[in-house]
């Protein structure tokens, strides 16, 4: 029986050669993009050799451990811990595969910050430097960066580092690698919350554009859009405003969305032109005003009035503006 067995053993002719193409048969194939489990056998200075089940080792280099600043491998891995790896470089010439752990990271923060976007939330942050445009800050460990523009703070940009900031979504662009916030946008809107449409306001000229002029109303900007200032017709709002004039203005429209603070004299004149003529008689029946537009405003909501506030057409010339934040640039 042994001979026979030798013998068939023999005649089946199975060389190294079809080992090794026995093993590729049955070997897994990885390419870069996958997520394997892994487990850490090796440490080394820089980095660590990874068993993913490949026919040799896969490294993962220390620059490629976290999506954050890793000085020591032991900070992050130890050895015989089983954990997910991305396969970030197919095999080199050795047949070893590179590995990551901060593609994963960056895969999943990517993912978290869309969905805090969907969700429109505001997010805190500490500013760690700033640049010529704006200053930067970390979400989920992704770089972030707030426009000058969208800075709501007298404070010179240098002075924001180490504060923490709440902001919102600007943009979220995982293709282009751009992280957008705003620090105005989220004021505006905790503003908002403690504000009515038909209120009376004061607040101080902090800008004036052609199209109008920005009015500081406890720390955020709202607009009063030319068409709003008077029932008269004014060519140009400097030539009703200067910058630091104090004024009592009526809020008509809060979008929380677009960050924007809409704001009226114009609804507040107890005769036409009275914004050009006799602003003392505005300021003082300011209330009186605002208090005859809310009732307007609620007959509208029971259907019993036209609608109040813009026309059509200034409704038009609004939509063609920048949005209030836009002051600074």
């Amino acid at each position: 029986m042994i001979g026979q067995n030798t013998t068939a053993t023999r005649n089946i002719g199975f060389t190294h050669e079809d080992f090794a193409a026995l093993l590729d048969k049955y070997d897994y194939h990885f390419s870069p993009g996958d997520i394997v489990p892994g487990t850490v056998f090796n440490m080394e200075p820089r980095g660590a050799l990874i068993d993913i089940g490949a026919k040799t080792a896969a490294y993962i280099p220390i620059q490629e451990m976290s999506i954050n600043r890793v000085d020591d491998p032991s900070e992050v891995l130890q050895a015989g811990e089983t954990r997910e790896f991305f396969i970030l470089t197919d095999e080199n010439e050795d047949g070893q595969l590179t590995l990551s752990i901060r593609r994963i990271e960056y895969l999943r923060a990517w993912e978290r910050v869309r969905q805090l976007q969907a969700e429109d939330a505001t997010v805190r942050s500490n500013v760690f430097a700033t640049n010529r445009g704006g200053a930067l800050v970390r979400i989920e460990g992704l770089r972030g960066f707030i426009p000058g523009s969208h800075i709501s703070t007298r404070q010179a940009k240098e002075d924001l580092v180490g504060q923490d900031l709440p902001l919102k979504f600007l943009e979220v662009d995982e293709d282009r690698n751009r992280l957008v916030l705003s620090h105005r946008r989220a004021l505006v809107e905790r503003k908002m919350n403690g504000l009515q449409v038909g209120e009376v306001v004061t607040g101080m000229v902090r800008g004036i554009k052609p199209y109008g002029a920005f009015i500081d109303i406890g720390g955020v900007s709202g607009l009063l859009h030319i068409s709003e200032i008077s029932h008269d017709h004014i060519d140009t709002p400097h030539s009703v405003f200067n910058v630091n004039d104090e004024l009592k203005v009526m809020i008509i429209d809060l979008d929380a969305e677009r960050g924007r603070i809409s704001l009226s004299t114009k609804q507040l004149e107890p005769e036409a032109g009275d914004m050009l003529k006799n602003r003392a008689t505005v300021f003082d029946r300011a209330e009186e005003m605002a208090e005859r537009y809310r009732q307007k405003l609620l007959q509208q909501a029971q259907g019993e009035a036209e609608p109040v506030g813009f026309s059509e057409t200034a409704e038009e010339e609004v939509e063609d503006i920048p949005d209030a934040t836009a002051e600074d640039e």
